[in-house]
């Protein structure tokens, strides 16, 4: 058992950002993650989570992971406090990380996510799983790009993918083939990489966002869904000044989102 401090790292607002679709509460205070072909579970004590791995595997997995070792309070020092609302997001924020996630999973998860809820993308990434993935435990891994660029394009409607079974089919087939290359992605520049990302059918600037942020760690990117949207339009007069933020935005944005989807229920209290 290995432990990970409270401070600045919270597992269910982690969980509740839409970075991350398969950590799963399984009880009050108790998640399972599924991730790097492992499965491990994290419990909320007083001052700390625990985590069921060995002091190696969280060294060699989950810090880099969890992205521990980076300070998230100079990103929140970086906003001013006449931006009332994303101070607020901040705040109300704080715990949150930006994972560093397999980026095939990350394409096929954000193609998935168009049009859905977070409960429903959680839902149709576990019925893949366990459909296309590899056993591990209780659970299953992600499906490789060999696993599905083999599947049948109306059995992958069945797992409720609906009009994005082509597209997640298509992904497969370019990524088994080598036509797609996600390893060779991570040498090239933000734009290119966003660019590149784009020539999968069914990937457009927000999922290459999505996918740039959450899949290779590129914290610069900032997705705009209808939340983002509605933020930006609301508090910033349909302008957020990204160029405060840069190098760093996507960290704010995964704050905003949060904050956002949360905001009404705050309010209600």
């Amino acid at each position: 058992m290995e432990f990970i401090p409270k401070q600045d790292f919270d597992v269910k607002k982690i969980a509740d950002s839409g970075q991350c679709f398969r950590l799963n509460q399984l009880e009050a205070g108790r998640f399972q993650l599924t991730a790097l072909d492992r499965c491990v579970e994290l419990t909320e004590r007083a001052d700390d989570w625990a985590l069921d791995c060995s002091a190696a595997e969280l060294d060699k997995l989950w810090r880099g992971y969890f992205d521990l070792d980076t300070d998230y309070g100079t990103y929140r020092a970086a906003v001013p406090e006449k931006d009332v609302y994303l101070t607020a997001a901040t705040d109300f924020g704080r715990g949150i990380r930006i994972l560093r996630q397999d980026p095939w999973e990350m394409l096929v998860t954000f193609i998935i996510s168009q049009r859905k809820n977070i409960p429903a993308i959680r839902a149709c990434v576990e019925t893949l799983c366990s459909r296309y993935g590899e056993p591990i435990g209780t659970t299953y891994a992600f499906p490789t790009p060999a696993a599905l660029a083999g599947a049948d394009e109306e059995t992958l409607r069945a797992c409720a993918l609906g009009y994005r079974a082509g597209y997640v089919l298509a992904a497969a087939q370019m990524a088994d083939a080598g036509t797609l290359d996600l390893s060779a992605l991570v040498s090239l520049e933000d734009d290119q990489l966003a660019e590149s990302l784009m020539t999968v059918p069914g990937v457009g600037v927000k999922v290459a966002n999505c996918v740039s942020l959450f899949g290779y760690h590129r914290i610069a990117a900032f997705p705009r869904d209808v939340w983002m949207n509605r933020v930006i339009h609301e508090h910033y007069r349909g302008r957020f000044p990204l160029y405060r933020y840069k190098g760093f935005a996507g960290v704010m944005q995964q704050y905003l989102f949060y904050y956002a989807r949360y905001e009404g229920k705050i309010a209600e209290k």
